[in-house]
């Protein structure tokens, strides 16, 4: 631990703004002292006791709860106080204020109450947790996860991964090495028994059970990482195809100004929705055509930029007017220039809008496929949906997603990595076990990294201060 590890911390722990109750939230090494000095008494654990908070002339500054977790029955493992009042800012200011006052009288007068006492850092409550034990690194980001979800899925995902079910199959699948590796290593520490011990137990059995489990994990991690992440879509097209229609008619609102000049879209609009729990980031962008207009001229520049960054692309284009020559040019420059700034890996989905205004002969068939649909009567936006969700590769996993990061993503990809190596070093006639060991050690270490049995104070210092302040 860091010598900041060590030092007593306090914060407000819900959330900024008014509300009925507010929080604030100690923890430390002994509280004791500090509670002594507050309120003149001592606090049974783990029992509210309705109470004045008082300053340091013995006026009250409110009435409320205090409760003691003694260490180690605590989230962080050490002693915590809450302290719950009303729910106003300057209220919880002073209480704030009071425990500073008396940690401070303690640093001038030589009393041991509670020196050093600070407040907290952007998740430092959790670190602490982390640190002592009482959850590990997968999980602490799921207390993150959890606070930030934008859909009842991503709730639920994040929810299974604090319980530890992420840090569970993660377990597994280290004992699962280790057990493989004591093997290797007791191969190679005794090569002059006859017996083979690699043989014996199944080790090509064993290694190609681990990478099939690990393919199983990764398969529901990457769930969990578009649960979190969500994807970006961005609306593009010439003006006046439909676009901002289009978004509304998804979103469910009026967000965005549709009229029938072209060109009414001068800057992106942004709105996120949910398909099957899926977060669904969807920016629509100035029309796309060459204007005099300065002001369109930087909403078209920043339309593109949308464009460049997107997930996956709806290229809107407009029934009624597919006939046009210049409809049809404006399009084939579109899409050439698509080709060249949009990665190659980027879904693109044709999307064929104004199907109740345009002719009965314009279909399938005539404009080369895609999804036809209504921005303005809806029909057609559930099949356009479920053509978001396959370009997104969302599955829905039998058994349940774990809430992931893409750090974890990452570190499933070189377990994988290690465990392909681990198989051609264990299948060649050369049987180079002192690599195979290496690549199975390798394997456990990047497994070690998600749950943080293996890890720098810099990734904790970047993962901890995304977290909001009392947490």
């Amino acid at each position: 631990m860091l010598s900041r590890h060590h030092d007593p911390i306090l914060a407000i722990a819900t959330a900024p703004g008014r509300g009925a109750v507010g929080i604030v939230r100690v923890s430390g090494k002994n509280l004791s002292p500090l509670i002594d000095a507050l309120f003149g008494r001592s606090l049974a654990p783990r029992q509210a006791l309705y109470l004045p908070f008082c300053d340091a002339a013995g006026l009250a500054i409110d009435k409320g709860l205090a409760i003691y977790f003694p260490a180690p029955h605590s989230f962080t493992g050490e002693d915590v106080l809450e302290l719950q009042a009303h729910g106003g800012p300057v209220v919880l200011q002073l209480l704030l204020a009071r425990c500073l006052e008396v940690s401070q009288q303690a640093v001038v007068s030589g009393a041991r109450v509670l020196p050093g006492l600070r407040l907290a850092n952007a998740g430092e409550f959790s670190e602490r947790a982390f640190l002592n034990d009482k959850i590990d690194l997968a999980q602490a980001e799921a207390i993150a996860d959890l606070i930030d979800a934008s859909t009842e899925a991503a709730a639920r995902s994040a929810a299974q991964s604090l319980s530890g079910a992420f840090s569970i199959e993660i377990h597994a699948l280290r004992d699962a090495i280790i057990h493989l590796r004591m093997l290797v290593e007791a191969t190679l520490d005794f090569p002059e028994e006859e017996i083979d011990f690699l043989q014996k137990a199944d080790a090509t059995g064993q290694l190609t059970r681990i990478q099939d489990r690990v393919q199983a994990v990764f398969a529901r991690a990457a769930q969990g990482v578009l649960l979190r992440e969500g994807i970006k879509v961005v609306i593009a097209g010439q003006p006046n195809a439909g676009k901002s229609s289009l978004l509304n008619a998804l979103a469910g609102a009026e967000l965005a100004i549709v009229t029938p000049i072209a060109g009414t879209t001068r800057d992106r609009v942004q709105e996120t929705i949910q398909i099957e729990g899926v977060p669904i980031h969807v920016i629509d962008t100035a029309g796309l055509r060459d204007s005099v207009d300065v002001v369109e001229q930087i909403g078209i520049a920043r339309a593109w930029e949308a464009i460049a960054a997107a997930d996956v692309l709806l290229f809107l284009h407009d029934l009624t007017r597919i006939e046009q020559t210049e409809y049809q040019s404006g399009d084939a420059d579109i899409a050439a220039t698509l080709l060249q700034k949009l990665p190659s890996a980027v879904p693109v989905i044709d999307v064929w809008n104004k199907a109740d205004a345009a002719p009965l002969e314009s279909g399938d068939a005539q404009h080369g496929g895609g999804i036809t649909l209504s921005a303005k009567t809806g029909s057609g936006l559930d099949a356009l949906r479920h053509a978001l969700l396959e370009a997104a590769g969302w599955q829905a996993p039998a058994g349940g997603s774990f809430m992931a990061r893409e750090r974890h993503i990452q570190a499933l990809r070189r377990v994988e990595a290690h465990c392909q190596a681990a198989a051609l070093h264990l299948a060649s006639q050369a049987q180079a076990l002192d690599l195979l060991a290496e690549e199975l050690r390798l394997a456990q270490g990047a497994l070690s990294e998600i749950t943080g049995e293996f890890t720098s104070d810099d990734l904790l210092g970047v993962i901890f201060s995304q977290f909001c302040i009392g947490k």
